[in-house]
C-alpha cells in the first residue's frame, strides 16, 4: 500500500511540473500575440503634434504664395508687363501716404498716345500693340528704377516720379513727349509715327488719389489741344 501511495505521489508531482511548464509557455505565447506589443516603439503624441504643425505651416506658406501670385496677376497688364490701373492706383495710394508722413515730393504724369486709332485702323490691332510696346520701352528708358509706370487703359498711361520739383516734372514731361514723337516704328514694311501728350500733377501732403489723377488728366487734355494747335 505504501509503495502504491508513493508511486501516485510521484506521478502527481510529474504532472504538476509539466503542467506548470505548459502554463508558462501558454502565457508567453499570449503575451507575444497581444495587440499593441511590437518591437518598434509607438510614436508619442508630441511627435505627431509637431509633424502636424510642420505640415500646416507648409500649407499656409503655399497658400500665401498663391494669393500673392493672384494679386500680382490681377494688377498686371499682360500685354505690356506693367501695372494696370488697379495696380498703379495701389502704388499711388502708398506714395501719397508716404508723402504725407515724411513730407516727400513726387509728380504724377498722365500720358495719352496720339494717332493710335489711325494705326489700328490701317494696320490692325497687332500693329497698335507693337506701338504700345515701343512706347513702354521708351518710357522705361527715361525713368529711374524707383519710379512707377502703369497703364490706365487703352492708350493712356501714368507715371509716378519721385523727388521732382514742378519745374523738373514739366521738363521730364517734355522729354517724354519728344522721345515718343521721334519713334519710328516699322509695321508691315512701313514706318509709322506716333506721339504723346503728357499732363503733370504735383503730389504733396494734401493730395488724394482721385483728385491727383483728375488734375493730371485735365492737364494732359489741355496739352493735347495745345499740341494740335501747334501742328496746325
Amino acid at each position: 500500500m505504501k509503495k502504491k501511495a508513493r508511486r501516485r505521489a510521484s506521478k502527481a508531482a510529474k504532472r504538476g511540473k509539466s503542467g506548470g511548464a505548459g502554463r508558462k509557455a501558454a502565457l508567453l505565447r499570449r503575451a507575444q500575440a497581444a495587440p499593441g506589443r511590437s518591437a518598434t516603439p509607438k510614436r508619442d503624441g508630441a511627435d505627431e503634434a509637431k509633424s502636424t504643425v510642420r505640415r500646416l505651416r507648409l500649407e499656409l506658406a503655399k497658400a500665401r504664395a498663391e494669393i500673392e501670385q493672384l494679386k500680382a496677376t490681377a494688377e498686371t497688364d499682360f500685354l505690356l508687363d506693367i501695372l494696370n490701373r488697379r495696380g498703379f492706383e495701389r502704388e499711388l495710394a502708398r506714395a501719397i501716404a508716404f508723402i504725407k508722413r515724411y513730407s516727400a515730393r513726387a509728380a504724377l504724369l498722365v500720358l495719352d498716345v496720339d494717332r493710335l486709332k489711325p494705326i489700328n485702323d490701317a494696320f490692325g490691332h497687332a500693329a497698335g500693340d507693337k506701338v504700345l510696346k515701343a512706347i513702354v520701352q521708351t518710357l522705361a528708358g527715361q525713368v529711374r528704377a524707383s519710379d512707377v509706370i502703369g497703364r490706365l487703359g487703352g492708350d493712356e498711361f501714368a507715371l509716378l516720379l519721385w523727388n521732382l520739383s514742378e519745374t523738373d516734372a514739366r521738363a521730364k514731361a517734355a522729354m517724354l513727349e519728344q522721345a515718343i514723337d521721334q519713334l519710328g516704328i516699322s509695321v508691315g514694311g512701313a514706318k509709322v509715327q506716333t506721339g504723346a501728350s503728357v499732363g503733370v500733377a504735383i503730389l504733396d501732403s494734401h493730395s488724394e488719389i482721385r483728385t491727383a489723377l483728375e488734375q493730371a488728366d485735365s492737364a494732359m487734355y489741355a496739352r493735347k489741344a495745345q499740341r494740335r494747335h501747334e501742328v496746325a
